[in-house]
């Protein structure tokens, strides 16, 4: 992605979590061919075999978002390496992919409880957490942009439909309730904090998203992409520009907002 203009993020400090995901890594790519330097925070902290230029402006750390002294310390060391945080990516999530199996895809009736505290814990309460230490240090020092996201299961309900091809197949597979809750619940939390941060110069917008293409099973494909106007799945790199938009200058009068990027599949 070539640099211009308003999408300029040089001399930027971003943070994403989950970076060490399928699409964690392509949002720390975007936002460093943008000029920015890049912290990535996750359980893992991985490099992700950048080039050497890259790498100068990459910082990996090991950070777990549900444990607010974890991310206290990952922004510790941001402040440390780069003297700053601008942008923070609010990206970690657990989530099922279609071919998993285990607790979390049995019947809603049976959904166990601790499986929908993990859920929470990560997908809503990690973004919490990231928000008050992150987002609070952005408010203190001037202004920033954050960006939080969700899915279209978080404003549209999983069609289960799509998934009668593994239940037909002997498997227990339903997507679960906590995913969708969650990922719903990352709407008004952006909401609360655009109005709550406004005058501190702190934008909070959400990005919600389709599905990524994974090497997923083509029964799977067959029944998702019928869903989708632009009849596919989104490759991994086609949401990093939506990312940068609400990173920089270019959404400058935008907060409170969802950015909805899914090939068309809520306009049916």
């Amino acid at each position: 992605m070539s640099r211009s203009g308003l999408f300029d993020l040089d001399g930027k400090v971003a943070i994403v979590t989950g970076h060490a995901g399928q699409l964690g890594r392509q949002y720390v790519l975007a936002l460093l061919g943008q000029g920015a330097s890049v912290c990535g925070w996750d359980v893992s902290d991985d490099s992700l075999g950048l080039t050497p230029e890259q790498q100068a402006r990459f910082l990996p750390l090991k950070v777990d978002i549900t444990v607010r002294a974890s991310v206290e310390a990952g922004l510790a060391a941001v402040l440390e390496r780069f003297g700053r945080a601008d942008v923070l990516v609010n990206n970690a999530a657990l989530d099922t992919p279609p071919g998993g199996s285990g607790r979390d895809t049995v019947a809603f009736e049976e959904f166990p409880l601790e499986v929908w505290n993990a859920f929470l814990d990560v997908n809503l309460t990690g973004m919490l957490i990231a928000c008050q230490v992150v987002g609070g240090h952005m408010a203190r020092s001037g202004g920033g942009s954050i960006v939080n996201i969700s899915s279209i299961y978080g404003i549209l309900s999983p069609d289960q439909r799509i998934y009668d091809y593994r239940r037909q197949n002997g498997a227990v597979f339903f997507k679960p309730v906590a995913y969708s809750v969650a990922k719903s619940g990352v709407l008004n939390l952006t909401r609360y904090l655009a109005t709550y941060w406004a005058e501190k110069g702190v934008r909070v917008n959400t990005l919600t998203l389709a599905g990524v293409f994974n090497e997923q099973d083509e029964q799977f494909l067959e029944g998702y992409t019928a869903k989708v106007p632009l009849g596919r799945m989104a490759r991994e790199d086609e949401y990093g520009g939506a990312v940068v938009f609400l990173a920089s200058d270019a959404s400058s009068y935008m907060t409170g907002s969802n950015v909805v990027v899914d090939g068309g599949y809520s306009a049916w």
